[in-house]
């Protein structure tokens, strides 16, 4: 019997299970068994995360970057990397479909501590700019959801993220001289000392330089052909729209029966004209060309969509310590973290529950089809025909739909009202499928 079971699937198994006093000894090694049968008749087995190649070489400092992302050791207690949260099989976003059912945040390195959102898309984020806020007074760029790694220290946004978890004691909860000191003793110091110089691994007298080095490597594989393939049905369709001279993001009602036999099936391709029309979701989840490549799917800004509250969100059961509102807490998003600072802090009362806006590449990869994947930032929806009927819905008196999260700052230009009919909809999601990249 073929045995290619992911050991790293197991340990994520076993510490999830644990820590909500579901496993047993002996249901955890029923599961060994029935997996490993299932793997040895070759049903959705799997290589782990760290030998994933996606058919791309990767650079000395890419390579650094992938060691150092799924490095289980960069935690404290020890057990948590940057993939347990960012899997590669479901879009490097939260792996764990029974999570993503309910609760939509994942646990830290520490057992019983939650942050307070779901784990977005490590993919296709490395365009986002430096935060700025233009001149129609939009704020642009930065990351997390709420747009904290701004980028104003680093001039990067997506080393700056990288930086974040570690730190955070909600997540990694690991301190930058114990990172450095891991990454000192492993297996990979070596490569390093190759991509920074001889002597740039030092946890006493250059902590935050070498600490930035190591954000600078994992920004440096996130942005790397591996995590960003630009391998889906629908770059393929992209690139021989391009060739024949045809503008995708001009697709309309009149033109896009012209967009034919170019790699996209006609619901789907009807679907990708409603997303770009009536749907209005290329409002925000734009189809503009990036740097000549396929688009990302976001104009990198930030919107309230009037998502309901996570009743399920783990966080507001946090200690005082973490969430001194407890129960009544509420995600001020982007204008929570402009409030915070003294660059834009006149600015956080009108950007108050606004987050930032997806890239939508990957929506809907999944490990199966049961598999759950949560949208939005508190994982408040779970199919993305339950979002797009929200998009379309959300202001019509027969919906009952909960209050926002958030009551200001509601989007109600683009969203809310739209009068798609359901298969309108269901066109939507169908096109959406395309845009998963392939393993």
């Amino acid at each position: 019997m073929k045995i290619c079971c992911n050991v790293a699937l197991l340990e994520l198994f076993k510490k999830q299970f644990k820590r909500r006093n579901r496993l047993t000894k002996k249901t955890f090694v029923s599961f060994v068994l029935i997996f490993t049968l299932f793997c040895g008749l070759n049903i959705s087995c799997q290589k782990s995360p760290e030998h994933v190649t996606a058919n791309t070489t990767l650079s000395p400092i890419e390579q650094l970057g992938k060691k150092i992302f799924f490095d289980t050791n960069l935690s404290s207690p020890e057990g948590q990397a940057c993939g347990s949260c960012h899997s590669p099989f479901v879009g490097w976003t939260g792996p764990d479909s029974a999570i993503n059912a309910e609760e939509a945040v994942y646990e830290g390195a520490v057992p019983g501590r939650f942050g307070n959102t779901k784990p977005p898309s490590a993919a296709y984020a490395g365009d986002s700019p430096v935060l700025y806020r233009d001149d129609e007074g939009t704020f642009v760029g930065g990351l997390f959801w709420n747009g904290r790694a701004a980028g104003f220290d680093l001039g990067d946004p997506l080393a700056e993220q990288a930086m974040g978890p570690f730190l955070n004691p909600l997540e990694q909860n690991i301190k930058e001289e114990n990172v450095i000191e891991i990454i000192l003793a492993s297996e990979y110091a070596d490569l390093f000392e190759k991509v920074w110089g001889s002597g740039s691994l030092d946890p006493k007298n250059d902590i935050q330089g070498t600490f930035e080095k190591i954000a600078r490597s994992i920004a440096a594989f996130e942005r790397s052909a591996e995590v960003n393939p630009f391998s889906s049905k629908f770059d393929e369709f992209w690139r021989r729209a391009k060739t024949a001279e045809l503008d995708v993001a001009e697709i309309d009602e009149i033109n896009w029966e012209g967009f034919k036999d170019l790699g996209l099936e006609d619901d789907e391709l009807e679907g990708l004209m409603i997303f770009n029309t009536k749907g209005m979701c290329a409002e925000c989840h734009v189809l503009t060309s990036v740097n000549g490549k396929p688009p990302l799917f976001t104009d990198f800004t930030y919107d309230n969509l009037g998502v309901p509250r996570n009743p399920d969100n783990p966080f507001y059961s946090m200690p005082v310590e973490w969430n001194p509102d407890g129960d009544n807490w509420v995600d001020k998003g982007l204008g929570g973290f402009l409030e915070t600072g003294e660059k834009y802090t006149e600015f956080a009362e009108e950007n108050y529950g606004k987050q930032k806006v997806p890239t939508l590449r990957n929506v809907d990869l999944r490990q199966s089809e049961t598999f759950v994947k949560a949208y939005t930032h508190n994982g408040f929806f779970k199919t993305l025909k339950e979002i797009v009927h929200f998009y379309n819905a959300r202001d019509v008196d027969s919906e009952n739909w909960p209050p926002p999260e958030f009551l200001e700052n509601v989007n109600v230009d683009e969203m809310g009202d739209l009068g798609l009919m359901d298969h309108e909809e269901d066109l939507i999601v169908i096109f959406m499928t395309t845009l998963s990249d392939k393993n």
